[in-house]
């Protein structure tokens, strides 16, 4: 399979304790050299983010049967992160050793049946054993796949978060490149849309996770006076057509929003002292906007004053290795941050960038951070070499 081989990248930089792989093309005929080049394992849980429109449930059986008795969880995506940087297209497969890492995963197949009470009673029953099996692994953190259609990630936060008991958890909602026609969660063979899978990790690994963006509030000031909750949908804002009061904000006629003006002027929204991004996805035909996470009448927004994304990532990544430089970061990146940078043509930086910070994810929908569904953010997790000590003990 020459071509194959020709299109499965590893990293070989060095050696990484987060084993990653990834191929430029996204079909079952991948699965093999994939998982050769993702390492020998045995792995905790192996995890593969699928460009969207990819012939998903091919490459989920193919992996299931490569990857025989290891857990396979996979979502489809708006974009690639691979080990180097942004792509489109293709696999990206991150595998946690068993040698390091602990994982067991819930998956939620049908979203409008969320029972709280089995979910939370599992999640916890997860942690406990794991505690119990690795005593001496002292770090863990939470990973949630959902599908970015479903417009359930707010609800399924709400039924999970008693249940943290303060552990950290970032994710991603599934992506369809720029699309929004299908989005697929799968766990163990099983793809769904509508669905969910929730992931805890323990480790002998410090971590650190974490969420940025690059906006900050401006002193532009709007009420949302006409909205519908389920549909995440605003029809007025100010009392005045919600597409023309957004545009007159920004200084523009509402024939001359794009898709560019939601990705580079977001809103924001305050929860406690901190502002989080409800970002946009796109006008209906009558003025109504569409947001891309949880709106209701009487949320106040304000514009947003952006910083340069290029320097804005570095830096904030540039923290991550102040004191020890991660083995890996998993991230979850919002599409509307791609479109931003493609908008200002600077894929390539931003690709070196993440490359440099060994950064490996995909582009979603929206993202996840601890009790909120956010946009415009990445979320992530830093994963760092185990502290000096005989971690052979804790296996």
């Amino acid at each position: 399979m020459a071509g194959s081989q020709q299109s499965i990248i590893q990293d070989n930089k060095s050696v990484h304790i987060v084993c990653r792989a990834h191929s430029e093309s996204a079909n079952p005929e991948e699965i093999s050299d994939l998982r050769r080049n993702l390492g020998e394992g045995p792995f905790a849980q192996v995890f593969l983010f699928i460009a969207g429109g990819a012939d998903f449930d091919g490459i989920v059986s193919a992996a299931q049967l490569e990857f025989g008795d290891t857990p396979i969880s996979a979502c489809t995506t708006a974009g690639e992160i691979s080990q180097n940087g942004y792509g489109d297209g293709g696999i990206i497969a991150v595998g946690f050793p068993s040698s390091h890492f602990d994982a067991r995963s819930i998956f939620i197949d049908d979203l409008d049946a969320l029972n709280q009470e089995t979910l939370i009673g599992q999640f916890i029953r997860n942690r406990h054993d794991m505690a119990a099996a690795h005593p001496n692994w002292d770090f863990e953190f939470a990973f949630t796949m959902i599908d970015g259609l479903s417009m359930r990630e707010e609800a399924l936060l709400r039924a999970l978060t008693p249940g943290l008991g303060g552990m950290p958890l970032f994710g991603g909602s599934a992506g369809d490149g720029p699309y929004f026609g299908e989005t697929w969660v799968a766990h163990q063979g099983v793809t769904r849309e509508n669905a969910a899978v929730i992931s805890v990790i323990r480790t002998c690994c410090p971590v650190k996770v974490f969420s940025l963006d690059h906006f900050s509030p401006s002193d532009r000031v709007m009420v949302v006076t006409k909205a519908n909750p389920e549909k995440r949908t605003v029809s007025e804002i100010n009392a005045e057509p919600a597409l023309v009061e957004y545009a007159r904000v920004l200084g523009l006629l509402p024939e001359q929003v794009t898709t560019n003006t939601y990705a580079a002027n977001p809103l924001l929204v305050r929860i406690g002292d901190t502002h989080h991004v409800r970002g946009i996805l796109r006008a209906e035909e009558d003025g109504t906007l569409e947001f891309a996470s949880a709106i209701d009448v009487g949320v106040v927004l304000r514009s947003t004053q952006a910083d340069d994304i290029e320097t804005h990532l570095r830096r904030k990544l540039a923290t991550l290795s102040q004191i020890n430089t991660p083995d890996a970061i998993l991230a979850c990146d919002c599409l509307w941050r791609r479109v931003e940078i493609d908008g200002k043509q600077a894929t390539r930086e931003i690709s070196a960038i993440l490359s440099d910070n060994r950064v490996i994810g995909f582009n979603t929908y929206g993202e996840q951070i601890d009790a909120l569904h956010v946009n415009h953010t990445m979320t992530g997790v830093a994963i760092y070499p185990p502290l000096d000590k005989d971690i052979s003990q804790t296996r």
